[in-house]
């Protein structure tokens, strides 16, 4: 019985060591290559969109960036399609994920999440004052409206379970999505509120107009791989200390209430 007991109290020991050893792997990679990989489709302004100079800039490009920095590594932005992100994410090919991504349970039942960092919600963007007047989805549940959302998003999500009867047609990125609305390919697209704002700000000469209060609300965080409890500790404290020091508060501030960056926009 002695014997059976320290032979299970070895193995265990093995395992335990294997497990702590796995568990930190990818912070091992990380800090190995001396490079942080982050995820973003990089087309969700104010989240993500590209500047003049050809340079991503953002509300998580600049997060990306102090997180690299307290990290001790470089940063490596890769922009993957949004519907192809925690696909990559759990194929290794980013480490994180950061791309306007609501943390919803399905997604949590496949990859870890950090935040949320910030509040958004279900908007529409729009030329259509009919449109712009919907009090609920309901009101745009009709057969002759024509959707357009993001694909793999919730935005496509909302739309299949709350707007079924609606036309949709799902884009790969946002700029594709306003290109049917200037062209009137669509009537309204729908997409988290930020994103309607900014393109109100950014086409002024399109008569855009949003919802004065999203439909939903929706929290937005990191994407992490679920097996290593180190890299999700760092990334947690990490955006403690933003909030605790107001970091976060100055960074929301100007990318969602100021359109100061406007200009830098390509």
């Amino acid at each position: 019985m002695k014997i059976i007991s320290k032979s299970l109290c070895f193995f265990l020991f093995i395992v335990a060591i294997n497990i702590e050893c796995y568990s930190q792997k990818i912070v091992k990679d990380i800090q190995k290559r001396g490079e942080l990989r982050v995820g973003m489709s990089g087309d969700q302004p104010p989240f993500a969109m590209l500047s003049r100079e050809d340079q991503l800039i953002g509300y998580e490009v600049q997060l990306a960036e102090l997180l690299a920095e307290a990290m001790g590594v470089e940063l490596k932005i890769i922009e993957i399609p949004f519907s192809e992100l925690l696909v990559s994410l759990q194929e290794r090919k980013v480490d994180v994920v950061m791309s306007g991504m609501t943390i919803t349970t399905e997604r949590n039942m496949k990859v870890a999440f950090v935040g949320p960092y910030i509040l958004s919600g279900k908007s529409i963007l729009t030329k259509s004052s009919t449109l712009a007047a919907v009090k609920n989805a309901s009101d745009m549940n009709k057969a002759e409206v024509k959707l357009v959302a993001l694909k793999g998003s919730t935005s496509e999500s909302f739309v299949n379970k709350q707007i079924p009867n609606a036309s949709l047609s799902a884009v790969a990125n946002y700029n594709d999505a306003v290109k049917m609305l200037r062209e009137g390919e669509a009537d309204a697209l729908i997409a988290d509120y930020p994103v309607c704002a900014y393109s109100v700000m950014r086409y002024p000469d399109d008569d855009f107009v949003t919802l004065n209060q999203p439909m939903t609300i929706e929290p937005i965080g990191i994407a992490l791989p679920p097996d290593d409890p180190l890299l999700k500790n760092i990334v947690s404290n990490f955006f403690s200390q933003l909030q605790l020091t107001g970091i976060l508060q100055q960074m929301e501030q100007q990318w969602f209430k100021t359109g100061s960056w406007l200009l830098q926009v390509k």
